[in-house]
């Protein structure tokens, strides 16, 4: 049988720095999650076992490769340990999170660290969204397209639109609710920005169209960050809720999870979808699965959801695929604040990937961090009242690799 996989807690950057300007490698953004994860959990780094590391395209944006060596180097009790690095585009930190769990599900370790980083500040816009073409089939679908992936997100607005209708308002309604979720965020990227939806909802040069349907307000944001988050066997969390004299039962655990992976390319989705009533059934597959791991009846039985905004159109596919709405019906979650804070389901309580940021490989993992600060209660001002259940939905791709999990104590 296989053993619970507890959450121990972690640390995230503050997503709204530029570690190029500050003259930084990415090795110095991996310290800081390593030594910050350690210190806000009161890990002993000689108690790690093992270092998995989430990370999309360093060897692009920062000329580096081989990162789970890296993690070697943040602290000197990790000579020796055994790490590795994980990539799958968008949901990388998933994928290091699910091969970290396994390995503890398999009695392998009973203490392991995961590290979500990715530095993209790096390069000019244009040559950062070539770089993200290749979370696509760059040949077919990025190569020589400017800014490729939010187009592609674009013809999923168009797909829904196509077999239900979708209007303009109910994503600049999304945007909104996102910004406005991140200004009590104090790591968000957009703590600070302006956004109304008012501004959402205009075609101006302040918001102009980046791509079919997609305007600038629609997308998530150009991120440098780190996360680290720490996961224990039974074992492990005993002991460390021994040495902190709290009680094991607080500590949340990784209840369902689910990882499904569909076509690459974005034409061959919605074809294999055409007689299914979900766009992305793989995604709902990978949603259900968490359930029923889970033991979840359905998505009532969760509290909040952080899934994958990469852009407004990705969000709005997410609602009616958790199950918020049937199919095609996701602006009756909008227009009725099912999604909004203080509502029944609460989407992004942290501002998702629109307001709080998307550094690549480490959004699986702060959505998994966002998730146990929810259920521990210390999400501070962007706290769900009573959560005991969280969702996550991380998608790698245009909709290619998706990762759920279910947090809960």
């Amino acid at each position: 049988m296989a053993q619970p996989v507890y959450v121990l807690g972690g640390y995230q950057t503050d997503f709204a720095r530029n570690w190029t300007k500050e003259n930084k490698h990415i090795m110095a953004m991996i310290r800081e999650g390593v030594v910050g994860g350690l210190e806000a959990t009161g890990i002993d780094a000689k108690d790690v076992e093992v270092g998995h590391v989430g990370n999309f395209a360093a060897e692009l944006y920062s000329m580096q490769g081989h990162l789970g060596a890296f993690l070697v180097d943040a602290d000197p009790a990790f000579s020796g340990l055994p790490t590795a690095r994980h990539e799958a585009a968008c949901a990388s930190g998933s994928i290091a999170l699910l091969a970290a769990s396994a390995e503890i599900e398999a009695g392998r370790y009973d203490l392991a660290m995961v590290v979500g980083v990715e530095q993209m500040k790096t390069v000019d816009p244009k040559t950062g969204g070539d770089y993200l073409g290749t979370a696509a089939w760059y040949e077919r679908e990025a190569e020589g397209v400017e800014f490729p992936f939010p187009k592609l997100f674009g013809r999923l607005g168009d797909e829904y639109d196509k077999r239900f209708g979708l209007k303009d308002e109910h994503l600049a309604h999304i945007s909104a609710v996102n910004y406005s979720n991140a200004k009590r965020n104090p790591l968000a990227q957009t703590r600070s920005w302006y956004m109304t939806e008012d501004h959402a909802n205009a075609n101006d040069k302040f918001n102009s169209i980046i791509g079919g349907r997609i305007k600038i307000s629609d997308c998530s944001q150009v991120t440098d960050g780190s996360v680290a988050i720490f996961l224990a066997s039974e074992k492990g969390a005993a002991a460390y809720a021994k040495r902190r004299g709290i009680e094991l039962s607080k500590l949340p655990k990784i209840l369902g999870w689910g990882h499904r992976t569909a076509p690459i390319e974005f034409t061959t989705k919605v074809a294999e979808s055409k007689d299914n009533p979900y766009v992305l059934p793989h995604t709902r597959r990978a949603i259900l699965d968490a359930f029923e791991r889970a033991g979840l009846s359905g998505v009532q039985d969760v509290d909040a959801i952080e899934t994958h905004d990469c852009f407004t159109t990705s969000e709005y596919m997410a609602i009616d695929h958790f199950g918020l709405t049937k199919p095609g019906e996701s602006w009756k979650a909008i227009e009725d604040g099912t999604i909004e804070l203080g509502g029944r389901t609460p989407i992004n309580p942290s501002g998702g990937l629109i307001g709080a940021g998307h550094p690549v490989g480490a959004t699986g993992c702060r959505q998994l961090l966002d998730a146990y600060k929810q259920v521990t209660a210390s999400a501070g001002e962007y706290q769900v009242e009573g959560a005991r259940k969280i969702a996550t939905l991380n998608i790698g791709g245009s909709g290619t690799t998706s990762c759920c999990f279910v947090v809960g104590n």
